[in-house]
């Protein structure tokens, strides 16, 4: 499917039009003088569309500061010429304005274009790296396309842009300067450090920071190129040879030289040979978006060929060899109304902020995620506030920022409760995350209807409704007392005959019977969750290992880090009363077919643990899309359980180290990415075939 259609903003009259001039001028000036905006891209987009729209049929009412034919909106200046114009790119948004693009390519060539070039459209800002002799010796913006601003303050602080090359070569690198996730967090963090304010998002973060001179600190960004030509001064040589590789051959000799490419990514350049071929990559590319470590805004496609190259031409904005297909926008502005302080079943006091609705994606937007309140206090953020809300496939919506300049003075402070909202108790404020003094009881209805779910104790007719009875009666107290429930109090409450209170009893007697992987998961531990509970009952084999294990022990699982292990191991202390209660009450605290580790030597070290063996055997499966045949009737749990059965470990993301990935139908982005890694795929039913002793 293709992605969706950005709409044109609607202009009625001619004073309409020459306002959205004006705003777009002043957007475009605001962004690229120091990575600020009071528009969020789609908004842009929309507008420029709009322009555009309402000069075709007003041909002769065109302004001069009409941001279209302009490279960067006409808003952008410098002072150090460019030796080839350095331009914009035109955009598609729709099949078929993709489609009109390549026919008007293959008149103005005079024939079907033979190969085309694919890859990522990075969100960041575009610059030329002149390099003499193999030594970068500037670094310029685009500008205007004709000039652009000397950055060449920045060298040395771009990841990817080597100030020296492979070759002694006089050449020019072109190509994007942005901030990967990791990097926009640690700016951000730095920034505030210093009195800042946070960044709206990555891009504006790149842009700010490229043209910063003089601060008290400098802060990472990465480079990847996307162009390479011939200085005047290089020598006919090298200037012929260049101009006659095809694109993709002009990457593979930058590459060479030790520019940083999108070759070593998830989404690289590739060749394809026809407009349908095109269509297919850029839907990968769609699919693959949500899980980069960077940002894109589209797909560009160009033609590869350097005949094909020189017989399109450009024009004064673009060249007409290629083309970017704009993506819907993952980021929007909008307003910050409210805050609201939830608290979850493990007592965690959680702030939601609460949206004026904006789309994004497709979807309307009315909440997001805010962490916690140490994370409102570093970003700033104030109630009324613009912000920059992010949301890519099916990432819960986070605020990354407040949009700063578009604050009136009428904000105000958000404000923390001093109590938990829910109970009334009071909070322990000690970590980032705070949470309710009354830890789990706070929320005792949500932590037991947790516990007895499907993919957890499976207790068949203790649904949140019996569980608030159970709870309201002053049966429950904590999870151990359900298996401490007697015929005659059950008997006692309303809407419980005989035939449910013994169904009832049974389930709870068959629950006791459960794994210890379902029991830890069943209590909940935090930063662990059904997956991380059966590689810790796995390795362990029996609650009393679990219980003796320390930090470096904890470990040794696989998943868990230095920063995880030692939470795991104080909240598995904090349990212990619960778990003896659960043991004195008969339930089962040992994992089937599991071995206990063997103990450590003299150094703390330790063997890895005996493997499961079984088909699977060391293999990382995902599993995606829905199942049919024998597979059909697994929840997804229970497929992760028959991986971990069969002796490998289950995923939820593909990776270069993925074995092996189960696609059943509706398979999207994770099926694509296993294509185009290389990994192994099966169908549900020729992974049933596999673990066909298994299935019973």
């Amino acid at each position: 499917m293709w992605p969706m259609t950005t709409p044109a903003a609607v202009i009625v009259d001619a004073t309409a039009y020459a306002q959205a001039v004006e705003d777009a001028t002043r957007a475009a000036a605001a962004y690229y003088a120091g990575g600020s905006s009071p528009m969020d891209d789609d908004a842009y987009d929309r507008l420029a569309r709009g322009i555009a729209a309402w000069e075709a049929e007003h041909p002769g009412e065109v302004l001069p500061d009409s941001p279209t034919g302009k490279v960067a909106g006409g808003a952008a200046e410098g002072d150090v010429p460019h030796t080839v114009p350095m331009l914009s790119l035109d955009n598609v948004f729709s099949p078929e304005e993709f489609t009109a693009w390549t026919e008007s390519l293959a008149r103005r060539v005079d024939r079907e274009v033979a190969r085309f070039a694919v890859g990522p459209k990075l969100d960041g800002l575009a610059v030329a790296a002149r390099y003499h002799a193999g030594r970068l010796t500037r670094l310029i913006t685009r500008g205007d396309g004709t000039a652009g601003e000397d950055v060449s303050h920045a060298i040395g602080t771009v990841e990817g842009l080597p100030e020296t090359l492979a070759e002694p070569v006089t050449v020019e690198v072109r190509g994007e300067i942005l901030m990967t996730t990791a990097q926009f967090e640690h700016a951000n963090e730095v920034r505030i450090q210093h009195g800042g304010q946070p960044f709206a998002n990555p891009r504006n973060a790149a842009a700010g920071t490229l043209r910063a001179k003089e601060r008290a600190y400098t802060v990472p960004m990465t480079f990847f190129g996307y162009g390479l030509l011939a200085l005047p001064e290089t020598g006919d040589e090298l200037a012929g040879r260049l101009d006659e590789l095809a694109y993709s051959e002009l990457m593979e000799t930058a590459a060479g030289l030790g520019v940083h490419t999108s070759a070593g990514t998830a989404v690289p350049d590739v060749v394809v040979e026809t407009p349908e071929q095109v269509v297919a990559r850029v839907q990968e590319i769609a699919a693959l978006r949500a899980e980069l470590p960077f940002g894109i805004d589209g797909i560009v496609v160009k033609a590869d060929l350097a005949a094909d190259r020189r017989a399109a031409g450009s024009g004064s904005r673009a060249p007409r060899w290629a083309i970017a297909y704009k993506l819907p926008a993952v980021e929007k502005i909008t307003r910050l109304l409210a805050v609201e302080w939830n608290v979850g079943r493990t007592g965690i006091v959680a702030p939601r902020g609460v949206l004026e609705p904006v789309v994004i994606e497709g979807s309307t937007i009315t909440y997001a995620t805010l962490h916690n309140p140490a994370d409102i206090t570093r970003r700033g953020l104030r109630l009324g506030d613009h912000v920059m809300v992010h949301r890519a496939g099916d990432v819960i919506p986070r605020i990354e920022a407040p949009v700063a300049h578009l604050r009136t003075g009428e904000e105000e402070p958000i404000v923390f409760p001093d109590a938990c909202p829910r109970c009334g108790s009071d909070i322990d404020t000690s970590e980032e995350r705070w949470r309710c003094a009354q830890g789990r009881n706070c929320h005792l209805v949500a932590s037991l209807a947790y516990a007895a779910g499907r993919d957890q104790l499976d207790i068949e007719g203790l649904g949140t409704t019996r569980v608030v009875q159970l709870v309201e009666a002053g049966l429950v107290a904590d999870l151990a007392d359900l298996f401490l429930l007697g015929r005659e109090q059950l008997l006692a409450l309303e809407r419980m005959g005989e035939t449910s209170t013994d169904n009832l009893l049974a389930a709870l007697d068959r629950a006791k019977e459960q794994p210890l992987s379902r029991v830890l998961c069943a209590l909940g531990v935090r930063g662990t969750g059904r997956s991380m509970s059966r590689r810790i009952a796995r390795y362990f084999a029996t609650m009393d290992h679990i219980r003796a294990a320390d930090a470096e022990a904890m470990q040794r699982v696989d998943g868990i880090g230095v920063e995880k292990a030692p939470s795991v191991v104080a909240e598995i202390a904090e349990l212990a009363p619960l778990i003896d209660k659960l043991a004195a009450a008969g339930v089962n605290m040992t994992e089937p077919g599991a071995t206990p580790p063997p103990p450590a030597d003299a150094d703390g070290a330790t063997a890895e643990a005996p493997g499961d063996g079984g088909p699977l055997s060391g293999m990382k499966v995902v599993v995606t899309g829905a199942m049919t045949g024998n597979l059909e009737r697994l929840s997804r749990n229970e497929m992760n359980e028959l991986i971990e059965r069969a002796g490998g470990r289950s995923s939820s993301s593909v990776s270069k180290n993925t074995s092996l990935v189960v696609a059943g139908e509706g398979a999207g982005s994770k099926r694509a990415k296993a294509e185009q890694l290389g990994v192994r795929l099966a169908t549900p039913e020729e992974f049933a075939v596999l673990v066909a002793d298994l299935l019973g």
